[in-house]
């Protein structure tokens, strides 16, 4: 390791420094190790829309009127830093806020108790809970003075603070508690002396005597968390009551939707929880004289579906009620051209599914599609399909052609679906087969109104239909029968249950899975011992179920690595070795000094896991190649990983970039990071893409002895014939360096072709110029006319 760390600094050095010629020796008759053809993997998981929204074809996003209607105001509050929202009896703010407060008009009298029920929509950083004896609040994180007491689902912890201009902790406590369900936070007062429980339990007593505040206003409070709060109740020298969360809207229209009325005179509409067809709720729309009234919907956030002149859709909706005429049509984006128009026919009692056809007239990349209902009626509709046909499916499948041809462009031979969506409690594999329109929705990590119109199932026949190698990872807390039914499902034969379920479903033989990873990033957030017991607990517990079913299956354990916990990282090695064929790794490639940190980190779990076990079997799949950016930097921080990578050969199964795919300018959290991004009419690479791309078309099944005198980050690799060497540079400097290979037995090499990828370290493609960081290709005459640019991956092949 030592060797690494000195040649990372080297590199490092070299970046900074001035440029000068590097010489590079190889030496291909001296085979170090294997390198895995499924080196070129993408991560793909819905974070970001990649799926709902992107590659799933489904173009109605809102399908089953799930999404709460746009608020305008929640009665008796005034809102801070954020839009909030209501569904049901919950309200929440806006995702990805870093600060939202809702404060209660009517001032608190400084003596009392005051609750609320909280619960985490998702796990991510930041806290929940309320304010206390508040006042001069305005916009932003802390202008306001006051008591915030707060709890996070990151780490359960409950903590108070005093704010005024800024924010002292007065004291925090851990907690145990289950942040996907709901938990009272109940605060007795008096003046500055509060006793604070959380489900009737006692954990936190305070006395503040600086200048404390005494008395103020009430309020709900997030800090990035991403959270919901119902049931207030207050009681204080006003009186005991309940604080109603009634939030006022201009439509009650579901927010993914918009109202559509044309020459109406007397509409009227409503989310109805009483009886939906699928899901927590459906939408009404009634008319009640002429004209037209319906909803209409443009996609991923509104964002237009992109349509072709003769372009043919398929879709179906579900409706009860009582309506004469119930059309559907395709439009531009404010209603006044219509480009497809159908009846579908008339509504009347309980739910039925109705079916249409809609062919485009005209090419429209912001149009949207309409339901109404054309003179007297009211109905209800729910889970509503919009699919594209022919040549706009992906080989007949629900998937976007276009997307899936980007993946396949991109050169990938691996494909891993899983990350932090597998951790939300409602993601079960019990909810993904059967009709889609059946598939309950489910609370998301990334999107509280998740489909499971794609899921494991469709994931696994998207790699199958690419060619991709596939891997998915599986929520821990699934039940082992589900996991022995999942496994049967997709390897069982005919003659199983799960086997006779996949055959009709349309799928008659075994998918072949190979690799399922148990979890995701299993304890990054609580690394106490307990916890990753509880994990190797439940690997095994699912891990024997799964492999009674396929003993051939190779499974992978996500607890999060820790070298800083070494022994934890022990325990749960010796927990699951045996079991488990990989441990996953997760890398960060958005900076140099992260990307060149991966090896050492490779050649300690090898030194640990041969420590722990000289005979182990068990080896690393990097499932997550991360970071924030899709840019030149983070493009060359994939190539040092990929080097890496190849230095430690069959240790190694994959390296997966995440993410796949971004829809552009939609990115509603940090990880914006797509390879191939894409809009409703546009797809294309970013320069991680290219970089991929390069690498996988050049793919040779064996590293070499390389030597580099100079601060290049170099790996070089040769055909099983000897042939052919391909050398894979990459210069971190913004100096470009001039570069002479020396290669044994390639003193006269038959053709030696240069590739290279380069650009400003913050240089990204876009629609209007999606190969502004492309490759250049050119052939040069000698070994000696290499030249690795500033910040670029170069290339060569070397033909014998």
């Amino acid at each position: 390791m030592t060797r690494r760390i000195t040649t990372l600094l080297l590199i490092l050095a070299t970046a900074a420094g001035a440029a000068a010629q590097d010489r590079i020796t190889v030496d291909p008759g001296k085979i170090i190790n294997h390198v895995s053809p499924l080196l070129y993997g993408s991560g793909m998981e819905d974070v970001n829309h990649e799926v709902y929204g992107g590659i799933y074809n489904q173009r109605i996003f809102g399908e089953s009127f799930e999404e709460g209607a746009d608020v305008i105001r929640i009665t008796g509050f005034t809102r801070f830093d954020s839009i909030w929202h209501g569904v049901g009896d919950r309200v929440y703010p806006t995702v990805n806020n870093s600060s939202a407060k809702l404060m209660m008009d009517e001032p608190e009298t400084g003596k009392g108790k005051v609750s609320v029920d909280i619960r985490f929509e998702s796990i991510r950083p930041g806290t929940a809970g309320l304010f206390l004896h508040a006042s001069g609040a305005k916009e932003g994180p802390e202008n306001i003075k006051g008591y915030e007491f707060g709890i996070s689902a990151v780490g359960n912890r409950f903590t108070l603070w005093k704010v005024d201009g800024g924010r002292r902790e007065i004291g925090a406590v851990n907690l145990r508690f289950d942040p996907w369900d709901w938990h009272n936070l109940e605060i007795e007062f008096d003046g500055a002396r509060f006793n604070v429980k959380m489900d009737g339990e006692l954990i936190f007593v305070a006395n503040d005597k600086d200048t404390p505040f005494l008395k103020g206003q009430l309020g709900l409070r997030t800090r990035s968390a991403d959270a919901s709060f119902r049931r207030l109740r207050l009681s204080d020298g006003n009186g005991s009551r309940d604080i109603a969360l009634n939030f006022e809207n201009e439509a009650q229209v579901s927010s993914m939707w918009r109202p559509y009325t044309t020459n109406a005179s007397d509409s009227s509409f409503a989310l109805d929880r009483e009886n939906p067809y699928n899901g927590g709720q459906c939408q009404m729309v009634e008319n009640r004289g002429s004209g037209r009234v319906g909803v209409s919907n443009m996609s991923l956030n509104h964002w237009g579906i992109g349509l072709k002149k003769g372009q043919v859709f398929k879709g179906e909706f579900f409706a009860r009620g009582n309506a004469s005429k119930i059309m559907v049509a395709l439009q531009d984006e404010d209603g006044t051209k219509e480009y497809a128009l159908a009846r579908v026919g008339s509504v009347s009692g309980g739910w039925k599914k109705y079916s249409f056809t809609l062919k485009s007239g005209a090419a429209d990349p912001k149009a949207r599609f309409a339901i109404f209902i054309e003179g007297k009626g009211k109905v209800w509709l729910d889970q509503v399909t919009l699919m594209g046909t022919g040549d706009d499916l992906f080989k007949g499948l629900p998937f976007r052609a276009d997307i899936a041809q980007g993946l396949i462009d991109e050169g990938l031979t691996f494909l891993r679906y899983g990350g932090s969506m597998t951790n939300a409690k409602e993601y079960s594999f019990k909810q993904m087969t059967g009709p889609r329109d059946r598939r309950q929705p489910y609370r998301g990590q990334w999107y509280h109104f998740g489909t499971n119109g794609f899921g494991i199932v469709e994931f696994v026949q998207v790699a199958e239909a690419c060619g991709f190698t596939p891997s998915f990872a599986v929520n821990m807390e699934e039940d082992p029968e589900t996991m022995a039914f999942m496994v049967e499902y997709l390897n069982g034969s005919s003659e199983t249950e799960g086997g006779r379920r996949r055959v009709a479903d349309g799928h008659p033989e075994p998918y072949g899975v190979k690799y399922i990873e148990l979890g995701n990033e299993e304890c990054i957030f609580w690394t106490i011992k307990e916890n990753y017991q509880h994990y190797i607990d439940r690997f095994n517990l699912l891990a024997d179920a799964m492999l009674k079913v396929d003993p051939s299956l190779e499974l992978v354990c996500s607890a999060w690595w820790r070298p800083d916990l070494k022994p934890l990282m022990e325990m749960v090695f010796k927990g699951v070795d045996g079991k488990a064929a990989w441990w996953d790794l997760h890398t960060t490639t958005d900076s140099f000094a992260a990307a060149l940190r991966v090896d050492p980190t490779l050649d300690q779990m090898k030194e640990w896991f041969l420590e722990w076990n000289p005979d182990t079997k068990m080896r690393i799949a990097i499932f997550e190649e991360n970071g924030a950016t899709h840019n030149v930097e983070r493009m060359l921080g994939h190539v040092v990983n990929q080097n890496a990578v190849r230095r430690h050969g069959d240790w190694v199964l994959t390296s997966s970039a995440a993410n796949a795919l971004e829809p552009y300018l939609q990115n509603d959290n940090a990880w914006n990071q797509g390879q191939v991004f894409f809009t409703p009419t546009q797809v294309w690479g970013m320069p991680p893409f290219h970089a991929q791309k390069m690498a996988s078309s050049h793919h040779q099944n064996n590293l070499v002895e390389s030597k580099v005198e100079g601060g290049l980050d170099v790996t070089a690799t040769v055909s099983d014939d000897g042939d052919c060497v391909i050398l894979h540079i990459a210069n971190l400097s913004d100096k470009g360096i001039p570069v002479e290979a020396v290669i044994k037995g390639f003193e006269r090499p038959f053709s030696i072709k240069e590739i290279s990828l380069s650009g400003g370290l913050k240089d990204v493609n876009s629609p209007a110029d999606p190969e502004k960081i492309s490759p250049i290709e050119r052939k040069i005459d000698n070994l000696g006319a290499i030249f690795a640019k500033p910040y670029s991956y170069t290339l060569v092949e070397v033909q014998k």
